[in-house]
């Protein structure tokens, strides 16, 4: 088989997040079967010791790069890559890394972690719901809500690139990736055919993956049996809808692992409410958290939004964990309900609370079983190369028939 040389491309933001996470894996992936990787890096938070000047000029060097754009081709031209993958282009790295690739001729792919091609938070998540508003009304909508960081500036900035690189038809040259069915069919359905935004037949899906290599069981048996909420506690996440759902079950117990903007509010419901039963355990190092997944009942999964692919459900399964996932957007199509989990009405607390009863009343092992199946099935390494590497091989003939 071929071996590439594949630049990739990520743009990470000022809080690190499942992209990361993805980018890293995918690199060790294909660097384990032999492909030499170069990497183009640049992060959000080379705003924050930016001067005043590179400041005022972040909405225009947001839309196209020129520091982007000059580096990336010299990395083109001096290693001879044969692939440019990009992952994440906001703020920094902007969509020039595309023009980068087409004026070097070399195939260029994007992986869609989100829904930014069509909503400019990228989440379709407003006070707290689901909201599909920018599809119809415009992004005149987004920068009206302020729905990037609820900041008018980033708003307007984050629609600028939209519009700008949907006139010029940069996305309709532009290989994409999506994660799931779901995924694909939300994009092509939002948009309208005739203005040409995106070429269907440049679109592949191909599912993230996790590593489980070196899960080892751990031998000590936990001091209670709990369920597991890992995540960001915000809204988002729908860490309110954990909590109180467990407020109904004071003889559950949840553990939440993790740190986001509703900690404090969370921990203040719980105290007030003379809740012992939820245990803020912070943020956990892989070690820790790799203990906490294994001996968990349950992955409870109590996202707010569609969740482009749901990396905490992967990391359950790899453990052989059943799930408790709302059924909404890709979740839904993750958990199979009786199978390796139970799905719930994802922004309701007393059908959460009891499916959670539900759960307690099935077979465990069969679950753990399934879910364990699940990934050996459809999130294992090898198969996810396999199918990346189909991809690489289709946009590179396709490169040499233009």
């Amino acid at each position: 088989m071929e071996k590439y040389r594949i630049l990739q491309i990520h743009n990470f933001y000022q809080i690190p997040g499942g992209e990361d996470v993805v980018v890293r894996n995918e690199k060790k992936l294909l660097e384990e079967h032999g492909h030499e990787v170069f990497t183009y890096y640049r992060s959000n938070q080379e705003l924050n010791g930016a001067g005043k000047l590179k400041k005022l000029l972040l909405p225009f060097t947001a839309v196209y790069s020129r520091k982007t754009s000059r580096e990336v081709k010299k990395i083109i031209r001096e290693n001879h890559i044969d692939i440019v993958h990009v992952h994440n282009t906001l703020m920094m790295v902007s969509p020039s890394v595309f023009y980068a690739a087409f004026r070097c001729k070399v195939p260029v792919v994007q992986t869609l972690h989100n829904f930014r091609l069509l909503c400019p938070a990228g989440s379709f998540f407003r006070n707290n719901t689901i909201c599909e508003e920018c599809v119809d009304g415009g992004f005149r909508c987004a920068v009206r809500h302020k729905c990037y960081r609820n900041s008018k500036l980033q708003t307007i900035v984050s629609s600028a690139i939209l519009l700008i690189h949907r006139l010029l038809g940069t996305y309709y040259r532009v290989n994409f990736i999506c994660l799931t069915e779901f995924n694909k069919d939300k994009l092509l359905s939002s948009l309208d055919p005739g203005k040409k935004i995106v070429n269907p037949k440049r679109i592949y899906i191909k599912p993230n993956f996790t590593f489980a290599d070196g899960i080892v069981p751990v031998k000590k048996q936990p001091e209670e049996e709990y369920f597991l909420f890992a995540g960001r506690i915000e809204a988002l996440k729908g860490i309110d809808i954990a909590v109180r759902a467990f407020e109904r079950l004071p003889d559950k117990i949840l553990y939440v692992a993790g740190t986001g903007p509703m900690m404090e509010e969370m921990q203040r419901y719980v105290k007030e409410h003379g809740m012992t039963n939820v245990r803020f355990l912070g943020y956990l190092q892989k070690e820790e958290m790799s203990e906490k997944f294994y001996n968990a009942k349950a992955v409870i999964m109590t996202s707010q939004c569609y969740e482009a692919f749901a990396m905490t459900i992967a990391e359950a399964y790899s453990y052989g964990v059943p799930v408790i996932a709302g059924r909404v957007g890709n979740m839904d199509g993750m958990v199979q309900d009786g199978v390796t989990g139970v799905k719930f009405e994802y922004n309701s607390v007393e059908d959460l609370a009891e499916k959670i009863r539900e759960f307690e009343q099935m077979d465990l092992d069969r679950l753990k079983q399934n879910a364990r199946e699940f990934y050996q099935n459809r999130l294992r390494p090898e198969d996810n190369y396999r199918k990346l590497i189909r991809i690489y091989q289709n946009i590179s003939k396709e490169q040499e028939q233009a």
